[in-house]
């Protein structure tokens, strides 16, 4: 493993219903009726020949998505009349679906009784698809989902159920000083999988049971111990584009430099001890106060990689090494700054790297 050596400069309406006449024609006068319209009744023609067509009223949104129906027309005819067309289905208002309009009543009198039509099906309006709003304050949970729209009566189906809010934005706070704070950045053209900051918790925290077991103190972790941070940038971004003289290290550079300007933290930051990994393909490192990771131990913290958590485990420890100033070992000496950390846990601090890291000033106040 490669100590990080970062430049000071850069780090990282109703249907007429029709009437009609089949019989003979009739030498009384006729008077035609007059249509219902918007829920008032047809009044019924006289003579033998001609009735007045219901018409339906259209169904109204009331408030809350409720509706009116219209009520039907009745028609008088000698011979069966056509049927009164039943009121338009209410549209719903947004939430509630409106209710199905009322079925027309048949013609009256006459050798044949007119069908009477059914009211449209309420084709009732689906709630509001928008989410909740996006969660503010401490805990950072994300907004309330949105309600189901209830269909019309008679409606096809019932409105689609609201999305859920957006993640909420709210902080959690400063955590305090003189503790280990852990980023993980993830670049826009990777999808959000709670594996990775759960994962890279779980590395973090078996690291801390190695160092309390190993030194007789320990490092400490806030809640949550991950902070995920939204990338601005690609994957090959980070990777790819140029910071400092060293190819080496461009995609833990940009890391860095977009984790200090979403943070306001600072290399080395005298306040905390820094992990910081991000999902874009690169080498890792530690130094100065930071471990610095790319998608390779992200990917075996996740459980995505073919190697034994222990890997990632010794890997981690190595790197904290290197954050609380340990060189790496000249050889195989069974300490885990050698490549004897792949044998963790079986690997151990020499007495000399023991009392470096419990000494050194840059570390006092970390270790409790």
């Amino acid at each position: 493993m490669r100590t990080v050596r970062i430049l000071a400069a850069v780090l990282w309406a109703g249907t007429v219903g029709a009437a009609c006449s089949d019989g003979a024609e009739s030498t009384v006068p006729d008077t035609a009726g007059t249509s219902g319209i918007g829920g008032s009744p047809a009044t019924a023609g006289t003579g033998p020949n001609v009735g007045g067509a219901g018409v339906g009223g259209a169904g109204l949104s009331g408030s809350g998505g409720s509706s009116v129906a219209g009520s039907a027309g009745s028609t008088v005819m000698t011979v069966g009349g056509a049927p009164s067309t039943g009121g338009m289905a209410g549209v719903g208002g947004a939430g509630t679906g409106g209710g199905g309009g009322t079925s027309g009543a048949g013609a009256t009198g006459g050798t044949t009784a007119g069908a009477a039509a059914g009211g449209s099906a309420g084709a009732g309006a689906g709630g509001d698809p928008a989410g909740g709003s996006a969660g503010v304050g401490t805990s950072g949970k994300g907004g309330v989902s949105g309600m189901s729209g209830t269909g019309g009566s008679g409606g096809a189906s019932a409105g689609a159920a609201g999305k859920g809010g957006s993640a909420g934005t709210g902080s959690t706070g400063t955590p305090p000083e003189k503790t280990l704070r852990v980023f993980y950045l993830r670049p826009t053209d990777v999808p959000f999988d709670q594996a990775y900051p759960d994962g890279i918790g779980e590395v973090v925290v078996e690291a801390q049971k190695y160092y309390q077991q190993e030194l007789g103190v320990t490092f400490t972790l806030n809640d949550p111990i991950v902070e995920v941070l939204d990338g601005d940038h690609p994957a090959s971004y980070y990777t790819n584009t140029p910071i400092g003289s060293d190819p080496y290290w461009y995609t833990v550079g940009n890391m860095v430099t977009e984790v200090k300007e979403k943070t306001g933290v600072r290399e080395p930051d005298p306040r905390w001890k820094i992990v910081s990994v991000v999902s874009a393909t690169g080498n890792g490192g530690g130094g100065n106060g930071w471990v610095v990771l790319t998608s390779h131990d992200a990917d075996g913290a996740a459980g995505k990689r073919s190697e034994p958590m222990s890997r990632w485990w010794g890997g981690m420890v190595h790197e904290m090494g290197h954050m609380f100033g340990l060189p790496d070992s000249s050889g195989d000496d069974g300490t885990p700054m050698s490549g004897d950390f792949y044998n963790y846990p079986d690997t151990h601090f020499s007495t000399a790297q023991k009392n470096s890291i419990l000494n050194a000033s840059q570390n006092a106040g970390f270790l409790n």
